[in-house]
């Protein structure tokens, strides 16, 4: 017969979670990218959302509309008030917690791209290339639209006029 001790801490490592770095709770959104979970800044790894206050240049119209602020608007649409569980892949130069994140069995960073509110981000992954794909084909969200990727944007590299 094994000792009390040993017996009490085998059930305890049974209940401990699959991955004791996975976050899971309300998340609050960020940017179109970016959630936060009790506290915790995590960077949805493997696409690039438009910044908050970069502006698209819409085809038909020629309006500029600030697309960055609508990814935000849809990715706080998505998750609503549902729990979100990210799985921590690491973190990045801004110690913010790389993870991919679902919610009601869906992964934020593919619905994000496949919608047209976020961009494959192939510099550090090529997971999300094929909705990418699938989201210019169809026109979705930002391809609508004349943008800057998010990433130039960010550089200074920028072809789209700024919204007033």
């Amino acid at each position: 017969m094994l000792p009390l001790h040993i017996l009490l801490i085998a059930s305890a490592l049974v209940t401990l979670p699959a991955h004791a770095d996975d976050l899971v709770g309300r998340a609050s959104v960020i940017d179109g990218d970016t959630l936060e979970i009790h506290g915790q800044r995590i960077r949805l790894e493997g696409i690039d959302a438009p910044e908050s206050s970069q502006p698209c240049t819409h085809r038909e119209t020629g309006q500029n509309w600030r697309c960055g602020q609508r990814s935000a608007l849809w990715l706080s649409d998505l998750i609503g008030a549902k729990p979100v569980t990210c799985i921590s892949t690491g973190t990045d130069r801004y110690k913010r917690v790389l993870a991919h994140c679902s919610v009601g069995g869906q992964d934020v960073g593919s619905e994000m791209v496949r919608n047209g509110w976020a961009m494959a981000y192939v510099r550090y992954s090529t997971r999300y290339e094929p909705e990418e794909a699938e989201a210019r084909k169809s026109g979705a969200g930002i391809w609508a639209t004349d943008f800057d990727p998010p990433w130039d944007w960010r550089r200074g590299k920028r072809k789209s006029p700024e919204t007033n």
